[in-house]
């Protein structure tokens, strides 16, 4: 009996991880490329120097309509997608630039994840439609500017007052945080850490855009500041007791992370292998000499090891079997890896690497960013050494 042909090799797919996606997925993957393709890189390398997302409201808008946002959640307007197919997604964004997919991410993995988990009938009625549309932008605020990968320590507060909640703190490092019609924000209060909703305009609320960015230049950061604001007794999230609810939703965003900075890194491996292939030293293209060719492979290899992995896990998120600790495992490794692809790819390219008519200095500078937000890499090891040896290191 003769074995049938394998398909041609592909240099885009060499591990043929395709063949691992149902043609849904590929309809996702596909339809999300081309929007990317078509609205955000002709303009990305122009807005990431002049530190600007413009148009952001239509993008998110436009984001809506594409059912991206809030895109595993069921109702509402979402869209009840797969874990597997929001990879995909945040695979596409990132790949274009790390503000897309950040936008993406905090909108529908952080703001609208905390309301449909643990918001009232109510207040997932009066937000996540819009939200879902992209009519109405959220953000997340649980950073401050003394505690980040530290959130017990926070000082902001929400006391009682009659009915009321009176809340004073702020928050640093919030993406969407200039743009958000309502801020997720998470508090001190005497019954513990609770998550309120908080619209913005209310008096005493304020969100300064955060300048003078090298990472991250195309995505909005804000830092804001709670001044007295009063809040209704409505606005608390009435299932959010603790840290382990926002925790909760930064483990949905560290799994799109783990898909996100493959896109990244994917852009700058493509872009070296183009280069290599047209750009002529000692009288022939560069990919024709062992050194390169090594460097190629090798971005290749850790590039495709790393979209295996986050394959893994979206099959056992959409499994229910994704546990937090796996997650810090994908978001370690493959942000460490896309840096590192990044930079070996910038290398390919030499002088021209650091111009901003190629993405890999953009890329590069972004995942620094990426590296930091949701967990370091440092918290991410402890996570993962406290799952493999039984001890608590945290504070060690």
């Amino acid at each position: 009996m003769t074995a049938a042909e394998p398909p041609p090799f592909d240099p885009a797919d060499p591990l043929g991880l395709d063949d691992l996606l149902a043609p849904e997925d590929l309809a996702v993957r596909d339809t999300v490329r081309a929007w990317a393709a078509r609205r955000v890189l002709p303009g990305i390398a122009e807005w990431y120097e002049r530190g600007e997302l413009p148009e952001v409201r239509e993008l998110a808008r436009e984001l809506g309509a594409l059912g991206a946002l809030g895109m595993t959640l069921r109702g509402y307007g979402c869209a009840g997608a797969s874990a597997v197919q929001y990879g995909l997604a945040c695979l596409e964004l990132e790949a274009a630039d790390s503000a897309l997919r950040s936008l993406v991410s905090v909108q529908g993995s952080l703001a609208m994840h905390a309301i449909h988990r643990y918001g009232s009938e109510a207040q997932r009625e009066r937000w996540l439609p819009a939200m879902a549309a992209g009519e109405l932008i959220g953000c997340f605020a649980l950073t401050e500017p003394d505690h980040g990968s530290d959130p017990s320590g926070m000082r902001t507060r929400a006391e009682r007052d009659g009915s009321d909640w009176l809340l004073t703190g702020r928050k640093a490092w919030i993406t969407n945080g200039s743009l958000a019609g309502v801020a997720v924000v998470w508090a001190r209060t005497d019954d513990g850490v609770r998550g309120f909703l908080v619209p913005a305009g209310l008096p005493g609320f304020t969100a300064t855009e955060i300048r003078h960015k090298a990472s991250l230049r195309a995505s909005v950061t804000s830092e804001l500041a709670f001044d007295r604001v009063r809040l209704p007794a409505d606005a608390v999230l009435p299932e959010a007791r603790g840290l382990r609810a926002p925790l909760g939703c930064l483990s949905h965003a560290r799994y799109g992370i783990t898909w996100g900075a493959m896109g990244a890194a994917r852009t700058c491996f493509q872009t070296a292998l183009d280069y290599a292939g047209t750009r002529e030293q000692f009288g022939r293209p560069i990919a024709g000499f062992q050194l390169t060719q090594a460097k190629l492979v090798d971005l290749a290899v850790a590039l495709h090891q790393g979209l295996l992995l986050a394959h893994h896990l979206g099959r056992r998120m959409d499994a229910g079997r994704l546990r937090p600790e796996q997650i810090s495992f994908g978001k370690l490794n493959n942000v460490r890896e896309a840096l590192r692809i990044c930079r070996e790819a910038r290398t390919v390219l030499g002088a021209n690497g650091v111009s901003l008519e190629y993405p890999v200095m953009r890329h590069m500078a972004n995942l620094e960013s990426v590296l930091t937000y949701e967990g370091t890499a440092e918290m991410h090891q402890l996570v993962l050494g406290k799952a493999l040896t039984g001890l608590d290191a945290f504070r060690g």
